[in-house]
């Protein structure tokens, strides 16, 4: 039998998080970046869980909605593009280090 290779969860947010931006911003569609950001994170959510636990997933989870919570502020301050690299990255190192690197 294959064995299979699972998306590192530190990937599944940080392409949430980016990928969400990238779609509201070039399709001009809000709803539809909130989708891919949705989806993403609630398949991050589903695999936290698997990985690590209710208490670690809803960790997680809060890190990843306060991430794009706070990237807008953020965004006044160091420009969009910048601000959403950066909580992706902050969910993402913080997605391996709790479910992924184990």
């Amino acid at each position: 039998m294959a064995k299979t290779t699972k998306v590192p969860t530190a990937l599944v947010a940080a392409t949430g998080l980016v990928g969400g931006y990238a779609v509201a911003r070039w399709s001009r569609n809000r709803q539809l970046g909130g989708t891919v950001l949705a989806v993403a994170g609630t398949v991050a959510a589903q695999r936290w869980h698997e990985q690590a636990g209710v208490t670690a997933a809803g960790a997680l989870t809060v890190a990843y909605v306060g991430a794009f919570a706070g990237s807008h502020p953020l965004a006044k301050k160091v420009g969009a593009w910048p601000a959403v690299f950066g909580v992706a990255g902050a969910v993402a190192l913080a997605s391996w280090a709790v479910a992924d690197r184990h």
